[in-house]
């Protein structure tokens, strides 16, 4: 960060590549690059960031399901996520996935500051687990998450533990010092209760999936979706060099109050315990609702965002989204009050406002602002100033305190006042007889008041609608980018007389609302009944080679950035030919392996007890990689990794071998 600037970091959730965006997702999104817009206005150096959280059991069945291979799922979805942001005007500056190599060795990283500090250990656990939620739940096995409603399934597997049990007191007093960290006040009160009521140690890896980003050295071990996912967020500014950009730590975490848990108590209590500074700020929103229920694929009662944005454009959507429902509370989705909101406030108020104003300056001064004179203003005129003057001061308050109902209330009130205003003064009645003394300067003023307010309303409502704002500034002769103005030095000003007004097609034209909503509904259900576009092309996995004890542990690092030869020419693999193979007690997949090396027999574990029979490997000659440090699987210790394909959408492994040649033991691959 080199601009001077005052530096505004903020987050959306790292969504879920599960499944596709509806409004839900498209609500957090919206508001997080309204909040950047504003903060630009402001003179920030603004960074947003976003991205997918692609790892996880939900997402190995549903690549299984597709018939592809977990890293072309995730990277289908994940452009499927982006696009819809780029249609929706969202300026994110920041994109990340967890599947980025820059995210895993952040990550690894951070496992590394924690287990250090002595705040992780070993373990196991024996618990119900929900797939939807990706968390243990305290239910009996056969009931259902307490969370969602949904089925759990038992699990039972070895895994590192966080010590959060550690963190209570440090928590409680952050929460005391920092008062406003967690907002709004009914999820600060929720949170106090959950942590006043006792921590416990928290499960941070999972042996029972291979899908995720490696523990080093403790392979079959992946983090846990939450110290994987919620890491994220420092990954997309630096990660271990935060320090030298300058964002971290965020401003502001904005997330859905179902997962306010994560954010407020678990992802400080990692940061406390690497040592690293703490967000600023966690902003949790309610929900859109759906006949009473919170929107989910699961429950079919999901709506899309583009078929709203096809018919009504993507300003529409934004407004309502951010209008219709105070935020922080819960909100209701209906099609009818979308289309009515549209008509009502977007046609018949600011459309028509502006169709008003620049059509009489076109017909009335040749399309070109007129004059002020000051000696013909009238009281309204002056009231008219007066009431821009304090919806300017309350609308920037309101922005700070992200009351974006509020906000649009306000502007929106003010565009009733000039709508008023208008009738009040009939400014068409004075043109028509401009040879009276004084009507001719009063049309004048009516127009240049008129244009003067619209102007202020064009700059508070770009952070809402920009589309519909770049519009319309750019009709109003304005040159600058809008996005340049400075929202908290806008105070009223009349524009320079003889600028040049463009005429634009009507910003919001007036939609049928039965014919709109029709429009809608079958483009949601043709969208609904539309195969994912995640399997469009099944194929079958790439053969990659990786460590057979564990087939795809290093998942997260497949779809890797590429490296130079000298950091290939660190790896040393030579051909060893397999002595001995015994299965372990206690650990289904992994095989004790003895392998001859040329210069020494190693132990090495391998990861294949599931595809080949022990006594069916003795006298096969294997590729190992032998120059790996040791490490310890299952309290067996390995000294080596046999070199593997990872094939089908299992990940099936296929050991790398040299069946037609006759290859010298201790031979160096190259």
């Amino acid at each position: 960060m080199a601009s001077g600037k005052p530096k505004y970091y903020l987050t959306t959730p790292i969504y879920y590549t599960n499944g596709l965006p509806h409004i839900g997702h498209t609500y957090s999104t919206i508001v997080c690059d309204t909040i950047r817009r504003y903060k630009r206005m402001r003179g920030y150096d603004v960074v947003l960031t976003t991205g997918t959280d692609e790892h996880g059991v939900n997402v190995e069945r549903s690549a299984k399901k597709a018939g592809i291979p977990e890293s072309e799922f995730v990277a289908k979805m994940a452009a499927q996520w982006k696009a819809l942001w780029d249609e929706l005007g969202v300026q994110g500056d920041e994109f990340i996935r967890t599947t980025d190599l820059k995210h895993a060795h952040t990550v690894q990283w951070l496992f590394k500051l924690c287990r250090e500090n002595g705040f992780v250990y070993p373990g196991h656990y024996t618990g119900q687990y929900c797939i939807y939620d990706n968390a243990y739940v305290d239910v009996k096995p056969g009931e259902n998450c307490p969370d969602c409603g949904r089925p759990t399934e038992t699990v039972t597997e070895d895994n590192f533990y966080f010590k959060l049990s550690a963190f209570q007191k440090p928590l409680l007093d952050f929460y005391s010092k920092n008062p406003n960290f967690i907002q709004p006040e009914a999820r600060r009160n929720e949170v106090l209760s959950f942590v006043e009521g006792g921590l416990r140690d928290l499960s941070i890896t999972r042996t029972s999936i291979r899908w995720g980003i490696p523990v080093p050295g403790e392979e079959p071990h992946v983090f846990y979706v939450w110290f994987d996912a919620l890491t994220a967020y420092l990954s997309a500014v630096g990660g271990p060099q935060y320090e030298k950009s300058g964002y971290w730590p965020a401003d502001l975490h904005l997330v859905g109050k179902e997962i306010i848990r994560f954010h407020a108590v678990y992802w400080p209590a990692f940061l406390m315990a690497a040592g690293l500074p703490i967000p600023k700020q966690i902003w949790a929103h309610g929900w859109l609702l759906m006949d009473s229920a919170k929107m989910s694929k699961s429950l079919g009662n999901v709506v899309r965002p583009r078929p709203i944005v096809h018919v009504l454009g993507m300003d529409a959507l934004r407004y309502y989204l951010l209008r219709e429902t105070v935020f922080g509370q819960d909100g209701n989705f209906s099609y009818d009050a979308l289309v009515q909101r549209y008509n009502s406030d977007l046609a018949n108020g600011l459309g028509n406002l502006a169709s008003r104003t620049l059509t009489m300056v076109e017909r009335y001064f040749g399309g070109k602002v007129p004059a002020h004179a000051p000696r013909a203003s009238g009281l309204r005129e002056e009231a008219l100033r007066g009431i821009t003057a304090d919806t300017i001061k309350d609308v920037l308050r309101y922005y700070e305190e992200f009351g974006f109902f509020w906000v649009l209330e306000r502007i929106w009130g003010l565009v009733g006042e000039l709508d008023s205003y208008i009738t009040e003064t009939k400014p068409w009645t004075l043109a028509d007889d401009p040879s009276t003394p004084g009507k001719k300067e009063s049309l004048a003023n009516i127009l240049a008041t008129v244009a003067a307010a619209l102007r202020m309303i064009t700059i508070l409502a770009y952070p809402v609608i920009p589309n519909a704002s770049e519009k319309l500034w750019s009709a109003l002769g304005e040159s600058e980018k809008i996005e340049n103005v400075r929202i908290d030095q806008l105070e009223w000003a009349f524009l320079k007389p003889g600028t040049r007004l463009n005429k634009i097609d009507s910003l919001f034209p007036r939609i049928e609302k039965t014919e709109a909503i029709e429009r809608m509904e079958a483009m949601e259900k043709e969208a609904q009944n539309a195969p994912s576009p995640a399997t469009a092309t099944p194929a079958a996995a790439p053969a990659t080679t990786g460590a057979a004890a564990a087939p795809a542990t290093a998942a997260a690092l497949a779809v890797a950035e590429k490296i130079g030869i000298e950091d290939f020419a660190k790896v040393e693999m030579r051909v060893g030919q397999i002595k001995t193979a015994e299965r372990i007690v206690g650990a289904d997949k992994l095989l004790k392996l003895t392998v001859d090396i040329g210069t020494e027999i190693r132990q090495i574990c391998a990861g294949i007890a599931q595809f080949y029979e022990p006594e069916k490997l003795i006298g096969r000659k294997v590729a190992v990689v032998v120059n790996l440090a040791p490490r310890k699987l299952r309290g067996v210790e390995s000294n080596g990794m046999i070199v593997a394909a990872s094939v089908g959408p299992e990940g099936r492994p296929v050991l790398a071998g040299f069946p037609d040649e006759d290859v010298e033991v201790g031979a160096r691959l190259k």
